[in-house]
């Protein structure tokens, strides 16, 4: 059972939909990649794993919690494909070259930890599944998804940004993904809900960074930052802050938005969409530092 967004996409592609205004009436745009759950026959059928294991790869149902958001007319770009079959958030050089025939001489691939541990651009193992599919990708159907979803999605990203830098002066990427439940950090001492990321500083301001998790602290959610996520290549991409362009990841606890076997909504949903409503709201309300010192001159 499926749980449609509030309002219809003003656009819809082969990997994604936009909710919102082509150019943001406000400096915020929203990313959540690792919503995606429509997965072809033709994905399924190279699987050695069942569906139900290949949507343990998701990041489950984090598109409700902007539900409120697209109401609001915030502009807001949805994943459709599923992380299974291309991953939004790794560089579209960071391919397990196993995974691959027909691999020409001159390719430029790109090693990482997180492909190493199995999660490149094409996952290609998780926990409890060794190997994912039954049999390597032809080089031509990796440069296909790329193509077809991976580069489009980043290209609606960087134009929306421009747009919203142009129109409001600055611009701020919220790029949200949920998570396991954290450990607590020492004992006594309660776990974090949510984790901020900003690459450490690169990809947005320090002030938008405190501000949130300010918000969180005043709704009872702890809010780590960067660690144990700091963020990855989508907002190590589109963050820029020197050019008043902000991005920062919130990763969320699934058991904060989910039912018991983190697999539906659950009874917390509301309370963790009222949250991301107000964070992402203050934000939107919340100039940069290096804003406040030009509006000064």
């Amino acid at each position: 059972m499926d749980h449609p967004a509030p309002h219809p996409p003003a656009r819809t592609e082969a990997g994604f939909d936009r909710f919102g205004p082509v150019v943001p009436d406000r400096p915020i745009i929203i990313s959540v990649p690792h919503a995606g759950r429509e997965y072809p026959s033709e994905l399924l059928a190279q699987a050695r794993v069942r569906r139900q294991q290949l949507q343990r790869l998701e990041d489950r149902w984090a598109d409700l919690l902007v539900h409120p958001l697209i109401a609001r007319g915030f502009t807001v770009v949805v994943a459709s494909a599923p992380r299974a079959l291309i991953d939004l958030n790794r560089h579209e050089r960071e391919i397990d070259p196993a995974m691959l025939v027909g691999v020409p001489r001159d390719a430029a691939l790109q090693s990482s930890a997180k492909l190493r541990g199995g999660l490149g651009l094409i996952p290609r193992r998780m926990v409890g599944a060794h190997e994912l599919w039954h049999k390597p990708m032809a080089w031509g159907e990796a440069q296909r998804r790329i193509a077809t979803i991976h580069r489009p999605y980043h290209v609606e990203l960087a134009r929306l940004m421009t747009a919203a830098r142009d129109a409001h002066g600055h611009a701020i990427l919220i790029d949200l993904h949920s998570m396991p439940p954290l450990p607590p950090p020492a004992a006594g001492q309660t776990s974090p809900g949510i984790v901020l990321g900003d690459r450490f500083g690169r990809s947005a301001s320090t002030r938008l960074m405190t501000l949130a998790a300010d918000v969180a602290a005043g709704h009872g959610i702890v809010a780590a930052q960067n660690h144990p996520y700091a963020g990855d290549h989508l907002i190590e991409r589109h963050g820029r802050p020197a050019n008043g362009l902000h991005a920062i990841q919130i990763e969320v606890d699934r058991s904060l938005y989910l039912d018991d076997a983190l697999d539906q909504p659950g009874s917390g949903l509301a309370r963790m969409q009222g949250i991301i409503t107000a964070m992402v709201e203050a934000l939107a309300n919340e100039l940069p530092r290096a804003h406040y010192a030009l509006a000064a001159e």
